[in-house]
């Protein structure tokens, strides 16, 4: 029996597919519904060939969902980038025009040429982490709305005495000391009440969304939150999005997959880079979360951008290079993690596990090279689940 590649375009609501062999002749094709009897029948209708792989474009986007019910029924399914699937629709058809058949038609192009396409497996503990890290930042988000519909009241209670970063005590001690008569101050004053009944319960539920991802982080034996200014939210945040790490060749592919590396913008004698918008952005965010904790604390990373500062490079300028250091102290200790052997080692004062010589933002190679490309090659599965960490000491910056 003949392998073959389903092309899957998704949807909310449908999904397109068809079905090519390795030669790429066109075996089937078919329009589903996302609902339990469409993804039945789409099911029954890729049985006729057993041998098959399913290949879904932005598995870890709008795809998900489907991509997770096909590997939770036992398929075999990979992920295709949606600009590779553009490319390939540029290509074949000498325009760019989209429909859903097209898709599915440069889905199963990109899966039969390109070698080396993440492989998704079912892990129901980084979906659980994803979904946390997601409620988490909607929370925060929630949060900041609150605290400035809270502040704008506040303003108008008390002229002249508002705080710049409020928080709940401030917030009740201010309202304790207004009492308004008139019906409006009292109807502004009970609303103030209310948003700040409001943000505590949101501060709660943050406390306890936190103190989840971290025991989740923790029993993956993930050594992340030894890095200065990598917390809870953003190890799960690099932990859930990252998934294998040995799909990454190297640190470079995965700056580039971070957004951290530059992209080479030289022409003739001309040498220079540019700022890349390309990459996950979220984990770019994450990164940039790091930058600025170790840039206001006293750390090897403050270290090495007063360096780049002194070296004659702006503020955003040696900022990026922080964040580039950063990335690679995180791919390093996403493969040491990978290959750690298990052990059970007791954590240290407070629950907190030590440093890491390879976690340092500021590693021992400084320079680095800029101008990766943006997709990974083939690796073998690394990826482990170890209980916890050994106790080590940072390396001081070079």
């Amino acid at each position: 029996m003949q392998h073959v590649i389903i092309g899957v375009d998704p949807h909310k609501l449908s999904a397109t597919i068809e079905v090519v062999d390795q030669r790429e002749q066109l075996l089937g094709s078919g329009r589903f519904t996302t609902d339990r009897a469409g993804f039945t029948a789409m099911r029954a209708y890729a049985k006729a060939w057993p041998d098959r792989t399913w290949a879904v474009e932005g598995a870890n986007g709008v795809g998900r969902p489907l991509a997770q019910r096909l590997l939770e029924s036992g398929e075999h399914v990979v992920d295709v980038p949606a600009k590779l699937a553009a490319r390939v629709r540029l290509f074949d058809s000498g325009h760019n025009r989209k429909t859903d058949a097209h898709d599915a038609h440069s889905i199963a192009m990109v899966a039969v040429r390109t070698r080396g396409l993440r492989v998704l497996e079912l892990d129901g503990e980084l979906e659980a982490l994803r979904m946390l890290v997601e409620r988490r930042e909607a929370l925060t988000r929630r949060r900041v709305q609150t605290v400035d519909r809270l502040q704008a009241l506040l303003a108008e209670l008390l002229p002249g005495q508002a705080k710049r970063d409020l928080t709940t005590g401030q917030a009740k001690t201010m309202l304790a000391s207004v009492r308004p008569r008139d019906i409006a101050g009292k109807t502004r004053r009970r609303i103030a009440v209310e948003e700040l009944a409001e943000l505590v319960a949101v501060e709660a539920k943050m406390k306890k969304a936190t103190a989840e991802l971290k025991a989740i982080v923790l029993a993956r034996g993930s050594h992340l939150m030894d890095l200065h200014g990598v917390g809870p939210v953003v190890a799960a945040r690099v932990l859930a999005d990252v998934g294998d790490v040995a799909r990454f060749a190297d640190r470079n592919r995965f700056a580039s997959w971070t957004g951290t590396a530059p992209l080479d913008a030289s022409s003739g004698e001309q040498t220079r880079h540019r700022l890349s918008r390309a990459g996950n952005r979220r984990v770019n965010h994450m990164i940039h979360i790091a930058a600025i904790s170790q840039i206001r604390l006293d750390t090897d990373g403050r270290t090495y951008y007063r360096r780049k500062r002194a070296d004659g490079k702006r503020p955003l300028e040696a900022l990026r290079c922080l964040k580039r250091r950063i990335s690679d102290a995180i791919f390093r200790q996403l493969l040491a993690d990978a290959a750690a052997p298990q052990e059970h080692v007791e954590a240290g004062p407070g629950g907190h596990r030590g440093a890491t010589q390879e976690s340092s933002a500021a590693g021992s190679h400084p320079h680095t090279d800029t101008s990766d490309q943006p997709l990974p090659g083939p690796a073998p599965t690394t990826l482990r689940r170890p209980l916890t960490a050994r106790k080590r000491q940072l390396d001081p910056i070079s």
